[in-house]
């Protein structure tokens, strides 16, 4: 009976030390981190490094804006294929568009000469990822951004101001180049998928390129890096007039077709791109002090911002279209600059929402070969009064401005005088 009672309990203490042992393997006993994913070389040593050096089972998320099929399916793949412990793939096109875009589009959000496309994107990122730490009780949120570019302002300036999690960055924290990365990545049999030679980040609203050939300014961009965008003597051999309708300063229809924002924004990139529109070349003044050459594809962002403000035109006052003027810029800065939960940013999105009221109507664009010019537009809300500008018009007195004319400019003519 002892025997038994021993071989029992020596049969009992195997069992437990093996569902031990699997409970560590399956990473269920570590603290979980979830980690920002997209599959590239950056994330994926990311996930390694986050299990080897931090000690900490890892959970990846790739969220959803617009990149193509492909690379979220791709970022899907190498999770499973690293074998961290869950992979989330979150669909957040629509809110992306409905909640971040439309604001984008309402304050004319454009920065140093391109529409804001990956700063939009970040903040949304940022929030989903904090949702998936919840729900998954992690300790800690990781991303694999460097410590030169904006990206690591844009994620942990959400995480720190809507969460309390720690940030864990390691390709920064270990001061990490690309070289050593890829020479960690072989050392520790990660699968390496051939990238591109440029950096891309991609979304409904634009695409983003950097590195290689493009990061000195006296090198020109090769046309391979482009896709959204045809090249000039590639773009449509004749021109094309589309018509936008705007309702509360969100582009509602096209060519008189009504869709969801999502697709319109589908659509005119298509259809901008197609005529060339959309390529933009520039040195930007980068959050940390440093200036980075930065080319963009925003076909459908461009046409869209371009009708929106021609619509604008049409119905502000004057000093209404001064103070957009002024706020457009302060917006944008606050967005690029990693502040979208700063208070004055919601402060504006009130004013903005308020005067958008009004921006509704329609604008024709005659398209061309990289070039935009506004044919007609008309709004319920327009202050042009075609009655009272006509050189028709009897009913306005042109005698009555000779008054106004006289005491035009008094303060001048007296000093004028004074100096005589």
């Amino acid at each position: 009976m002892r025997y038994f009672n021993c071989l029992t309990f020596i049969k009992f203490k195997y069992i437990i030390t093996f569902i031990k042992f699997k409970y560590i393997i399956n990473g269920d006993n570590l603290d979980k981190v979830i980690l920002a994913f997209s599959g590239g070389l950056d994330t994926t040593v990311c996930a390694k490094l986050l299990e080897e050096k931090y000690n900490l089972g890892v959970i990846t998320v790739c969220v959803d804006v617009g990149q193509p099929k492909e690379e979220i399916e791709k970022a899907k793949n190498v999770a499973e294929e690293i074998g961290v412990l869950k992979h989330y793939k979150i669909d957040a096109k629509e809110e992306f568009a409905n909640d971040f875009l439309s604001k984008g589009i309402k304050a004319n959000a454009v920065y140093e000469g391109y529409p804001l496309s990956t700063a939009l994107a970040r903040p949304l990122i940022a929030m989903k990822i904090i949702e998936t730490a919840e729900k998954e009780g992690a300790v800690a949120i990781a991303h694999g951004c460097t410590g030169k570019g904006n990206d690591q302002f844009r994620f942990e300036s959400i995480i720190r101001s809507m969460s309390d999690f720690k940030i864990i960055a390691p390709v920064r924290e270990l001061n990490l180049t690309r070289t050593e990365e890829q020479d960690y990545a072989r050392s520790h049999n990660i699968p390496l998928s051939p990238d591109s030679k440029f950096s891309i980040d991609e979304n409904i609203w634009g695409r983003s390129i950097e590195g290689d050939v493009i990061e000195d300014p006296k090198n020109e961009v090769p046309q391979e890096a482009y896709e959204w965008v045809k090249s000039y003597t590639e773009a449509n051999s004749s021109p094309e007039k589309v018509n936008i309708k705007f309702e509360g300063g969100v582009p509602i229809a096209i060519n008189n077709e009504k869709m969801a924002l999502i697709d319109l924004i589908a659509k005119t990139n298509e259809i901008a791109g197609n005529n060339g529109i959309g390529k933009i070349d520039i040195i930007e003044d980068r959050m940390v002090g440093l200036k980075s050459r930065e080319v963009y594809e925003v076909p459908g962002a461009t046409l869209l911002i371009n009708a929106h403000r021609g619509l604008e035109e049409l119905i502000f006052t004057k000093n209404e279209l001064r103070f957009i003027d002024f706020i457009s810029p302060l917006y944008s800065d606050l967005v690029y600059n990693a502040l979208w939960q700063e208070p004055l940013r919601e402060d504006l999105d009130k004013s903005i929402d308020y005067m958008q009221r009004r921006v509704t109507g329609n604008i024709v664009l005659n398209l061309y070969k990289g070039y935009i010019s506004i044919l007609s537009r008309e709004s319920k809300f327009s202050l042009h009064d075609i009655k009272q500008i006509s050189f028709e018009d009897k009913e306005n007195d042109q005698r009555e401005v000779e008054g106004m004319i006289k005491h035009h400019g008094i303060q001048a003519t007296i000093y004028q005088k004074q100096k005589h």
